[in-house]
């Protein structure tokens, strides 16, 4: 099988030893070209290139915001009139060794966050032909796989971005502190967002909503962090929506999130697990992030789920 490794030689945990470890273990399995990228937007290039030219496969070796990229590049713009919106054709399967900070697509696919772990994960299944179809979602005329979020985590996005083109690390303490930061800045701004839901009254006095293809929502190193531990990536997408920045309230529901078995439940918390598309208006424009990357602001976005829409080299689900 001919392969594409598609490495984005600036993200957080990559190294040139561990570039060149992963391209020798994968040449005794595909015929392997390797590329790296060197702009914003080249991995979707690569990709768009490997799906023309006949790859069977591509690697990703970096972030989710690469992998974004990549998947975007692969499947071209969605088509918002049709939930099958996938091109005509045979798409290159998808393989993921992590590369970034959080890596929250693979880790859910229950890929090995550590990329030599992974690396000889992506042997094996390789070798043994271990793949399966998965969902994903659009909005924006752009697929995100995991989440997206309208408000507070937007914000954090476009912040924790904005540190990085100064040299800062996209760590996992820097999201913490910088989440931190953004709530208190915005707590008393009044309530934008207004979520419509199919067949349910709309939902007004939303202050922030995060909008997920997976489960986890992300990762704090090793700690995952539910949002909606009912949505899959054989599911529809779930709602995380909160009616209030009251603190005492959003410190128990933020506890929630970090337990095990969570289950979170409030009063001011709005959350389903399995629709089929969701639509958030904002009263004024405010922030958008798909995939951990800041898009920009907006004041109305149509989020829509994908069944089966992308092939990946992944465990198979228990």
């Amino acid at each position: 099988m001919r392969a594409l490794l598609i490495v984005n030689p600036n993200a957080t945990s990559t190294t040139a030893a561990g570039r060149d470890l992963l391209a020798h273990a994968l040449e005794s399995r595909v015929r392997l070209t390797v590329e790296h990228t060197t702009h914003r937007g080249h991995a979707a290039e690569l990709a768009r290139q490997a799906h023309e030219d006949g790859f069977g496969c591509v690697i990703v070796h970096g972030g989710d915001g690469t992998v974004n990229e990549v998947v975007n590049g692969l499947l071209g713009a969605p088509n918002p009139a049709s939930m099958k919106a996938v091109p005509i054709g045979p798409i290159p399967t998808v393989a993921v060794v992590p590369g970034g900070s959080a890596n929250v697509f693979a880790r859910s696919l229950g890929i090995a966050a550590d990329p030599v772990d992974a690396t000889n994960q992506l042997i094996d299944l390789l070798s043994e032909r271990t793949h399966r179809r998965i969902g994903l979602a659009h909005a924006d005329n752009r697929w995100f796989t995991f989440n997206a979020g309208m408000g507070l985590d937007a914000d954090v996005c476009e912040a924790v971005d904005a540190s990085r083109k100064n040299g800062d690390p996209a760590t996992p303490a820097r999201y913490v502190r910088t989440a931190i930061a953004s709530f208190f800045r915005s707590k008393r701004a009044e309530p934008a967002l207004t979520v419509r839901l199919p067949d349910q009254d709309p939902i007004a006095g939303v202050h922030y909503a995060f909008v997920s293809n997976s489960s986890p929502w992300t990762y704090l190193d090793a700690r995952p962090v539910h949002t909606n531990p009912g949505t899959t990536f054989d599911s529809g997408l779930g709602l995380f929506a909160m009616t209030s920045t009251k603190v005492l309230p959003s410190l128990r529901v933020v506890r929630q999130l970090l337990a095990r078995g969570a289950e979170p439940k409030s009063k001011v918390l709005v959350r389903t697990d399995n629709v089929p598309h969701i639509t958030i208006e904002s009263s004024r424009p405010i922030g958008l992030q798909m995939d951990g990357d800041f898009i920009g602001l907006r004041k109305t976005v149509e989020f829509t789920s994908v069944p089966d829409a992308l092939e990946v080299y992944a465990p198979l689900p228990e």
